[in-house]
């Protein structure tokens, strides 16, 4: 497996993240990641392409690639993901870069080593406001702050997508019996 800058999961799930800015302006204690588990088929192979591309691997931060790469779609990655809530500000503490299996590190740690290789501190990392072009958010949208979610609402998002799924199958099972009806044993 290649190198891979700009991917992570969260520490204790291992859930896969895709860190668009490794800090936060006034915030350096805090980055911007994509749940990739939780965006749909046609985002997340637009969002892995870009993050595998020359430009993404050459990119210091993610977002650099995706302010100028559309998705499958054809809209602009980062405006999009920004509207559509997918941005989660989450502690650089959580979150482990994994460059490689044989490479994992604290994103806080990770940020500490480039801080000094740089010269700056932690808080300069953070893309600012004036260069970062960063894009305006509609009014009242904010990007998400984690929260851990409790076993009662874990279930409700079980059983609400458990009758989204049931009313689906039940539709694909009426539109293969209109195609083609089964035959029925006497």
């Amino acid at each position: 497996m290649a190198d891979m800058k700009h991917v992570g999961r969260i520490k204790g799930t291992n859930e896969k993240v895709a860190v668009v800015y490794r800090t936060i302006p006034g915030d350096s204690k805090h980055a911007l990641v994509i749940r990739t588990a939780k965006l749909e088929e046609g985002d997340h192979d637009g969002l892995m392409r870009i993050i595998e591309s020359n430009e993404g691997q050459s990119s210091n931060e993610l977002y650099q690639a995706m302010e100028r790469n559309p998705l499958p779609s054809g809209t602009n990655a980062l405006p999009k993901f920004f509207k559509a809530g997918n941005l989660e500000k989450i502690s650089t503490e959580e979150i482990e870069m994994v460059q490689n299996p044989q490479s994992i590190i604290q994103l806080s740690d990770l940020n500490k080593v480039i801080a000094q290789q740089r010269g700056i501190s932690i808080d300069d990392l953070a893309v600012k406001a004036d260069g970062a072009k960063l894009p305006k958010m509609p009014e009242g949208v904010k990007p998400q702050d984690s929260k851990v979610l409790t076993d009662e609402q874990i279930a409700g998002k079980m059983r609400s997508d458990a009758d989204r799924l049931y009313k689906e199958a039940a539709k694909l099972r009426k539109d293969a019996e209109d195609l083609d009806p089964s035959k029925k044993k006497s």
